[in-house]
């Protein structure tokens, strides 16, 4: 069970998304504009929010860029009937995680609302606090970056992050290459398999103090060495 904030001005919109997420068993809290929206984002963090674009008080665009701010794992998605390329690029850029258009198929909004908790749980699951071990490398959630043991930093992109904090939460096991097509994959945008072989490959390039810390389990998928 998640909790999830919706933040919409069509009150017909809160209800339905309110029974929604409460039919999947999640806890919701809702929000009128967008200061309401910040007010209970600080109040307590959830586990995602959903932002409609044009409310009144604050935009959705500004609210993701306020939370982004200081909560760079915190998943958000806009919900807004708002469907231009324009727009996308500019709600992706304030920050959300994903951008769906209205009208929406619930098949389809329940998918991508689960690929976002099961991204944000690769990322915060594992380490300690905002960091990863990956051999004698720490990976930091909160800036994409890889910090070696003199304290020189890589950068790595969201994926990046997303799958070496995904191999750390299960360091130890064997992880099929399935299980991090769900996990860190945006829905919809599912790789081929010799995708995944060349992010691995390129990771184990920036790793070059600990080139055998991921193990290929050949025709299954990779693990974490422990240790």
């Amino acid at each position: 069970m998640a909790e999830i904030l919706v933040a919409d001005d069509d009150a017909a919109i809160r209800s339905a998304l309110e029974m929604f997420f409460q039919s999947e068993h999640h806890a919701v809290r809702l929000a009128r504009d967008g200061i309401e929206a910040l007010d209970e984002w600080r109040r307590k963090r959830p586990n995602l929010v959903i932002l409609d674009v044009m409310m009144p008080g604050k935009s959705g665009w500004d609210v993701a860029k306020e939370i982004r701010a200081t909560d760079p794992l915190l998943p958000v998605i806009m919900l807004t009937a708002k469907g231009a390329d324009s727009d996308k690029a500019i709600g992706l850029d304030s920050g959300a995680d994903d951008y769906i258009v209205k009208p929406f198929s619930l098949i389809e909004f329940r998918a991508r609302v689960n690929a976002a908790l099961r991204r944000a749980k690769a990322f915060e699951t594992g380490g300690t606090g905002l960091e990863a071990k990956i051999g004698v490398y720490t990976v930091r959630r909160d800036t994409h970056t890889l910090v070696g043991p003199d304290g020189c930093e890589q950068d790595l992109t969201r994926l990046e992050t997303a799958l070496l904090c995904y191999l750390a939460a299960r360091a130890g096991e064997t992880v099929s290459k399935e299980d991090m097509f769900l996990a860190c994959w945006p829905e919809g945008h599912r790789p081929i398999s010799r995708t995944l072989d060349v992010f691995m490959s390129a990771l184990r390039k920036k790793l070059p103090l600990s080139p055998d810390a991921i193990k290929t389990v050949r025709g299954i998928g990779y693990k974490l060495v422990e240790g």
